[in-house]
């Protein structure tokens, strides 16, 4: 019999529709995957070469639990450069990528019966790894018509004697919502009232941005002791499988991440750590050319499904999702299809339409689907025109 833990865990709802996706195509249907969040871009040659290098240095052995020690110097640069942040190589852990650094996080600091606060939408594990660390999430809703963005309001008001952590994700999965520095400030204030309660800030999508300025919440100086900084390479370097992620936090928490890591998969990939320094150490010139083509991929998307009716949409500014509100076909018939939900709307594209996208559900927000563009001009095209033809 299985343990109530694996039972309690639902399956991630993203790798699921790629996973269903796959299947369709091995019936030999051309499906379209817009479900998942993988650039699709080669990782750039001068990360390419700095891996090249180091299998001829003969990195082959097993690395440092917490990372290399030139690495780890190399991203306290990087959060200094690009964040303003003061992070000593004592306090970042690398890890087998950035969902590790959040597992690592959440079973260090969370006890059975905490409440971990997520503003919604959330990436889906987020609630997933809370319950894997046996507490209990509480969602903060928010909705297209606010951007996805909570206000300081209603994070007071979520706030109990149980809570132990909040998640922040900017810019935003599934959403592409950032805050401002003015925003992030105003919430700064409501969690200085509570200081047993801890910040988790996901930034791997710091450089995918559309001129909105990036700001990260630890640098509220009365919050950095409290918060946890949470990057990798996977997004902006096109290295999702490359497997890198890493914090910055209190020397505390990190010396508890180390010590979890050291008992569940101990350092993360030598050649991948070794290209991992060539990554955070580059200017962020190098990459540009991806957040550009995402851009252009943005600005498409949105006014091909802009012409779809009933897809409510919002302009994100960050990452490479649009997460429009379908719920205007929720308890409608098409083609012989109830839809009442969500879930329901995703699997009518992936079967009618072919078209493989995600459930808003399994972010927190049952009236949206999420689609990402990090896919070809012309597959994206495709998609939509069947989409509408769909739906029309």
């Amino acid at each position: 019999m299985l343990s109530d833990r694996i039972n309690s865990l639902p399956a991630s709802a993203t790798l699921a529709m790629a996973a269903k996706a796959r299947e369709l195509k091995t019936q030999g249907i051309n499906i379209i995957g817009l479900s998942l969040g993988e650039p699709d871009f080669n990782t750039p040659e001068f990360i390419k070469e700095a891996a090249i290098q180091a299998v001829k240095d003969n990195y082959n052995s097993y690395s440092p639990v917490d990372g290399y020690a030139d690495l780890k110097v190399a991203i306290c640069e990087k959060f200094r450069r690009d964040n303003g942040l003061d992070y000593q190589p004592s306090q970042v852990v690398v890890s087998t990528g950035a969902k590790q650094s959040i597992a690592n996080v959440c079973m260090v600091l969370l006890n059975p019966g905490d409440e971990v606060l997520l503003p919604a939408p959330y990436w889906v594990s987020y609630s997933a790894i809370a319950t894997l660390a046996e507490s209990k999430s509480t969602i903060i809703p928010s909705s297209i018509e606010n951007d996805f963005k909570i206000t300081p309001e209603q994070l007071e008001a979520a706030i109990s004697p149980k809570t132990k952590l909040v998640m922040f994700n900017s810019p935003n999965n599934p959403s592409g919502t950032i805050y401002t520095e003015e925003e992030f400030r105003a919430l700064g204030k409501v969690l200085k009232k509570y200081p047993e309660v801890y910040i988790l800030s996901d930034e791997i999508y710091e450089h995918i941005n559309y001129g909105t300025p990036h700001f990260s919440i630890a640098s509220i100086s009365d919050l950095y002791d409290r918060t946890i900084t949470v990057n990798g390479v996977a997004k902006a370097f096109a290295m999702t499988g490359w497997r890198i992620g890493y914090i910055g936090a209190p020397e505390w928490i990190a010396k508890a991440c180390n010590k979890m890591q050291g008992q569940i998969t101990s350092g993360a990939n030598c050649i991948a750590q070794r290209a991992t320094i060539a990554a955070v150490s580059a200017p962020y010139s190098k990459i540009q050319y991806m957040v550009d083509e995402f851009n252009k991929r943005r600005d498409l998307i949105l006014k091909l499904l802009s012409e779809i009716p009933g897809f409510k949409l919002n302009e994100p500014q960050g990452a490479f999702y649009v997460f429009p509100d379908v719920s205007s076909y929720f308890g409608k018939k098409i083609h012989g299809n109830n839809i009442e939900n969500a879930n329901d709307f995703a699997l009518f594209l992936l079967e009618r339409a072919h078209v493989a996208t995600v459930t808003g559900e399994a972010f927190g927000n049952p009236k949206c689907i999420r689609i990402s563009y990090a896919a070809n001009e012309d597959d994206i095209k495709s998609a939509v025109k069947r989409i509408k033809k769909l739906l029309s």
